[in-house]
């Protein structure tokens, strides 16, 4: 059962264009030929040309309709991309020559579609290292205006809901910033939160996860969180929030009760925001690997266009349900 089927269902509504740069992946070929057939998506593959065509043989994998652009054989689209980005890395001392060079290669390639609006978003990562992928985007895509961290989020899908009745909750940051301080953490509490809503179409209730509740504990560790809800108060946002809260206050009701009575959040908490990278990636794969949690992601917020990070260990559902989070990220 794909407990994301609603996503893909919008994510089909919006019909965006896809980059994968990662053309040889065993996974992405399938993926890219799944996404075009049910209309998920339209991708289009970036890389060499005999690399696509071996891959598809291998796989046996049928490439008609599916778009392809090669990076060596595109000197309009080439000549364009140096054009809109020389003056940016030439700040960072990088001349045109160099450029073209990292242009050439795939993964610098699709970011630069996707900065040039050729491209919807992009999304690699089932060959290229988490480190690889976020810097061809930092440094093509760029970050938003006035964004001053990237983070990220993972969506789970639980497979039996929680006694609040929620089944797809936000996990944050478990991928990206290992020690956000109070702002940071505000601001990635912010950014999950809006995307949660984006891509689930459901109203976040954001828990700034500690060891304690409501006080019950005296440390600097919880002294950051209670800073960080103070920081997120002041960027006034439209959603419900509370924090420092346990796992278990926030969300299970009759404990969100006991502990944490006069809260709004506590019991029903859908978006959970963990102090730090340890807690966050421990505590989604512990959700992943022992309660059978479906999970997507991580995906990227902050970038100026969407451009997400696979798994190495990524299987072909995944690639899909990346693509259609990715595609639903897209601003119009």
């Amino acid at each position: 059962m794909n407990r994301f089927q609603a996503m893909v269902d919008n994510a089909r509504q919006v019909r965006r264009t896809l980059v994968f740069p990662e053309v040889d992946d065993h996974r992405i070929l399938p993926a890219a030929r799944r996404l075009q057939s049910e209309g998920i998506v339209t991708p289009i593959l970036v890389g060499s040309g005999d690399a696509l065509k071996a891959a598809a043989a291998r796989l046996d994998v049928d490439l008609d309709g599916l778009r392809h652009v090669d990076p060596g054989a595109e000197a309009e689209r080439m000549s364009r991309y140096l054009d809109l980005l020389e003056e940016g890395f030439a700040k960072k001392g990088v001349d045109r020559g160099a450029l073209e060079q990292l242009l050439r290669r795939p993964l610098y390639f699709a970011a630069a579609m996707v900065r040039a609006g050729d491209a919807d978003g992009s999304l690699a990562g089932a060959a290229h290292t988490t480190g690889e992928t976020l810097r061809a985007a930092l440094r093509v895509i760029r970050p938003a205006p006035g964004v001053k961290i990237v983070s990220s989020f993972f969506l789970v899908a639980l497979r039996e809901p929680l006694p609040s009745g929620q089944s797809i909750l936000a996990f944050a940051d478990c991928a990206l910033v290992p020690d956000p301080d109070p702002e940071e953490l505000a601001d990635i509490a912010m950014r999950t939160a809006l995307g949660y809503r984006k891509l689930t179409c459901s109203e976040p209730a954001v828990a700034l996860l500690s060891f304690s509740t409501a006080g019950s504990a005296d440390h600097p560790m919880v002294h950051k969180v209670t800073a960080a809800r103070d920081a997120l108060a002041a960027l006034h946002p439209d959603f419900l929030f509370d924090g420092e809260l346990q796992l278990d206050a926030a969300i299970v009701p009759e404990i969100g009760r006991s502990k944490a009575p006069d809260s709004k959040v506590a019991g029903r908490a859908n978006v959970l925001v963990f102090p730090d990278l340890n807690s966050g990636n421990i505590g989604y794969k512990l959700v992943q690997r022992l309660a059978g949690a479906q999970v997507v992601g991580p995906i990227l917020g902050g970038l100026a266009r969407p451009a997400n990070d696979l798994s190495r260990g990524c299987s072909v559902e995944d690639v899909v349900l990346t693509a259609a989070a990715t595609a639903l990220q897209v601003e119009r």
